[in-house]
């Protein structure tokens, strides 16, 4: 394999070679690997660089501060020091091998051979070594891997698995990110044989993974694989609407969205992945108010229109409007009309600012009404007559609005089926 212009550029980073250098002062070999090295060759950007060194963590920091660099003990006791230089991280991490593992955190010892560290690691395409004169060190198979774009567990799966049970998720999310149309047969079978694991996971972790793979260049297939299995119900405790996760993958990236789309259709399943997820109090409250408005939404027969929809900016909010109109629209009712989407454009980019109630209890109290309940029956029902009548701002209007609130609530006015005169809102 010709090395692509990634990994020709990878290795043109002077930062990354002064780091190389100062790990390999007193004859270390140091090398990069992983996922910077899986990236550039996929012609993926490179975010983060790691390194296998076969120096000992404390000679790491020794002689990254001998050459200037900031040495920081992240995970010394596992043999990793981030080396800071021009600000930029590098995690340098000593070769190493498992002793014990307890299916989520390993005792290591620290060793010379690239072959034994790479054993211990999890998949084939993350366990490739580039070294400073650019050749590519391949233990495992990973470059046949990277041109089939398989991602394959190292050595037995199930053996893997054990070791370390977020590599679950961690399968399904490489296979996503950068696996072709076709999951490795071992690696999901071992998964499923496996799944038990999945509950000794933290759920911040849980959700972490499930996020990433929702995202990712392959989600709509993984993830009906994952339901298919059986283990997507495992993390959200419910089940997906596969359907309109596809439609929403094709729409937008947004992680939270596409969470909405695949396991939100009443508020009780936003409450539910709370829970099970931990999701933040954000992501929550912006689930709960998605999913009041797909419940009423769902399957209304009235086609949506400019009046309906800036009623329901004005009683919910653009976002959460766009968000449950993301999830209902493409399915047989509401029919959204052309105007309507056109509208809510419009309210999300500013180019037409929502509707505010302009009524407060001071016009109540010019009415007539004196403090107290009777005043926010008023203006409670000024404001449902003021969004029936499509949110006037016309002030002749919003007074005959008040006057008809007014003697509704005292008893002394009449109006048509839905509770506003003909003549206003017309």
């Amino acid at each position: 394999m010709s090395l692509p212009q990634c990994v020709r550029d990878l290795l043109g980073d002077a930062v990354l070679r002064r780091v190389l250098a100062a790990v390999d002062a007193e004859g270390a070999d140091t090398r990069v690997v992983g996922g910077a090295v899986r990236n550039a060759l996929l012609g993926v950007p490179v975010k983060d660089i790691d390194c296998a060194t076969t120096a000992h963590p404390r000679d790491v920091m020794r002689l990254a501060r001998a050459a200037g660099l900031k040495a920081v003990p992240t995970g010394i006791e596992h043999g990793t020091v981030t080396v800071v230089a021009d600000g930029r991280p590098f995690e340098i991490t000593t070769l190493r091998r498992d002793v014990e593992t307890d299916g989520r955190h390993a005792e290591v010892a620290f060793g010379t051979d690239f072959g034994e560290d790479a054993q211990r690691r999890d998949f084939t395409i993350n366990a490739l070594y580039l070294d400073k004169s650019g050749r590519i060190h391949d233990f495992t198979g990973g470059l046949a891997d990277i041109e089939a774009r398989r991602v394959r567990f190292i050595g037995d799966a199930t053996t893997r698995i054990r070791e370390d049970f977020l590599r679950i998720l961690r399968f399904f999310r490489f296979s996503a990110e950068y696996g072709a149309a076709v999951l490795d047969a071992d690696g999901f079978a071992a998964c499923i044989r496996e799944r038990a694991g999945l509950f000794r996971l933290s759920r911040e972790r849980v959700r972490a993974e499930l996020l990433r793979i929702l995202v990712a260049r392959r989600a709509a297939a993984v993830v009906t694989a994952l339901s298919d299995a059986g283990l997507l119900s495992m993390m959200t405790g419910g089940v997906a609407e596969l359907g309109r996760f596809a439609r929403v993958c094709g729409q937008s990236e947004d992680a939270t969205l596409r969470l909405l789309a695949l396991s939100v259709s009443v508020a009780e399943d936003a409450d539910r992945l709370r829970e099970r997820l931990r999701l933040s109090n954000d992501e929550h409250e912006r689930l709960s108010k998605a999913a009041a408005l797909i419940a009423h939404l769902h399957g209304r027969p009235e086609a949506l229109d400019t009046r309906t929809l800036r009623r329901l900016v004005v009683l919910h909010g653009v976002a959460a409007v766009a968000d449950a109109l993301a999830i209902v629209d493409g399915e047989p009712r509401p029919r959204v009309e052309e105007a309507a989407r056109a509208l809510l454009a419009s309210f999300a980019k500013g180019e037409e600012a929502v509707p505010r109630f302009p009524l407060t209890g001071k016009h109540v109290a010019a009415a007539g009404v004196p403090p107290g309940p009777r005043m926010g029956q008023v203006l409670e029902r000024a404001k449902a007559l003021w969004l029936a009548a499509d949110c006037p701002a016309d002030k002749p209007q919003l007074a005959a609005l008040l006057r008809l609130a007014v003697g509704e609530v005292s008893g002394e006015g009449g109006g048509c089926a839905d509770g506003a005169p003909v003549e206003i809102l017309r």
